[in-house]
């Protein structure tokens, strides 16, 4: 058979089980063993020289390696994936239908593409005969995508057995055509870092009453104030992060005459950073914490006056500002409103990457040797979380890079509809596992 096409049955194996991780219409438990008893199929040689251990359906492998006095190495992706209803689709989600060049379902990109990759780099590495020079650890999680209470665990038990790890490679930035506005070229965005999440219910209370005699300032009326307020000021602090700033260095050289400007923003963080602010919301990401209200509720009936009503931030937290700190600035903003503030959820604040160390390196030296068409590699921070970030209690190196070529559109599909992989970034993105596993 065509490498390409045992590559594409493979991965539309994997896409057409459902894994879907949801309180409320997550897939049985069933899916998930079914799709563990796919890898060993598909996957034998890498069942044959790994020690498996199942952390209530998140999968941990040790390779071990001829030299255990080095640090071992994490390769990590995720097998569960989010939601997706049919409705606006091309092809059903999760039938893993090929037009265009490309895999259509949901989780080609996010993220049993990248799983795939891995596992098939590692079980062709071990049929040859291949022993890493050090241990090797594969995992792979079954609820990332719902707070990832499964690395969480792995992680937990990693640190608690004394094993650290050098480098640990995770899914994230992808190999992007433009990126951004104007950077005209393609680049491997990697990521150094996340930001971190917390969740916050805002809640305005009164004494209620009749809609016919209303009040001012009632309850609805002060939390539209307030997101009225957070929407048309910049809340948070703005800082550009040295990461964000060597990226734009190495994007300058695309970037015609903004390009001037980019090429310093090592040293004109200050301006740099207000700029991008104002740009839009990509790059005001990059810049400051953000908050996005996406929940809302309160009252009983059409003519009653609430006496509780409450709307939902979903805030990424910047490393320069913090969790505590971010949550301590919208808390002020929310007293301003009469409004009382609650985090109801929040993730672990993750470290950041060295984009000089070793392991950025590595993965730049790896896309340079196995995928071709790359302009540039650019360090970046990433506004989405990933398990990664409960391994920073056992690495100082955690990097975030998928190699697979997307363009925008397909950016905007991760976690949306139509996601889909493009067949011609299969077998570079296998070779990409195998370098690294070569060279760690």
């Amino acid at each position: 058979m065509d490498r390409q096409q045992k590559y594409i049955e493979n991965l539309q194996k994997m896409i057409r089980i459902e894994t879907v991780s949801d309180a409320k219409c997550g897939s049985p438990k069933e899916n998930f063993d079914r799709f563990h008893e796919l890898l060993w199929e598909m996957f034998p040689h890498i069942k044959g020289v790994c020690k498996l251990k199942e952390f209530n359906g998140s999968l941990l492998l040790r390779w071990k390696g001829s030299d255990s006095s080095q640090l071992p190495v994490l390769f990590m992706n995720h097998h569960d994936v989010v939601p997706a209803a049919p409705e606006g689709w091309k092809y059903p989600p999760f039938s893993a239908e090929i037009d265009e060049g490309r895999i259509w379902g949901r989780g080609t990109l996010d993220d049993k593409g990248g799983l795939w990759a891995m596992f098939q780099a590692a079980d062709e590495l071990a049929e040859a005969g291949f022993v890493p020079s050090r241990d090797l650890y594969l995992e792979t999680a079954c609820n990332e995508e719902t707070m990832g209470a499964g690395a969480d665990e792995i992680s937990s038990w990693l640190r608690d057995n004394g094993i650290r790890f050098e480098m640990v490679f995770d899914e994230g930035g992808d190999i992007v055509r433009e990126p951004m506005a104007g950077a005209r070229g393609t680049f491997a965005m990697i990521g150094v870092g996340e930001k971190s999440v917390a969740n916050l219910r805002f809640i305005a209370r009164s004494e209620g009453g009749h809609a016919s005699t209303p009040g001012k300032n009632t309850p609805l009326v002060r939390l539209g104030k307030f997101m009225a307020y957070v929407d048309s000021h910049q809340v948070f602090d703005i800082r550009l992060a040295p990461a964000v700033a060597e990226m734009l260095v190495r994007m300058a050289p695309y970037m015609g005459k903004t390009g001037k400007l980019t090429e310093k923003a090592d040293k004109l963080k200050g301006p740099v950073g207000i700029l991008l602010s104002k740009l839009g919301p990509t790059t005001r990401s990059m810049v400051s914490t953000t908050i996005a209200f996406t929940q809302i509720g309160g009252g009983t009936a059409v003519n009653v006056i609430p006496r509780e009503a409450w709307v939902v931030g979903d805030m990424r937290c910047s490393h320069h500002q913090g969790m505590e700190d971010s949550i301590k600035a919208i808390t002020k903003v929310a007293e301003k409103f009469g409004l009382e503030t609650e985090v109801f959820e929040s993730s672990v604040e993750s470290g950041m990457a060295d984009y000089t160390g070793k392991a950025f390196k590595l993965v730049e030296e790896a896309v340079a040797a196995t995928i071709p068409g790359v302009d540039a590699c650019c360090p970046y921070l990433m506004t989405g979380g990933s398990d990664s970030r409960y391994f920073a209690r056992v690495c100082d190196q955690c990097i975030r890079f998928l190699p697979f070529t997307i363009d925008a559109e397909q950016m905007d599909t991760i976690h949306g509809i139509n996601e889909s992989v493009d067949l011609s970034t299969l077998v570079p993105a296998v070779e990409y596992y195998k370098y690294m596993m070569q060279h760690v």
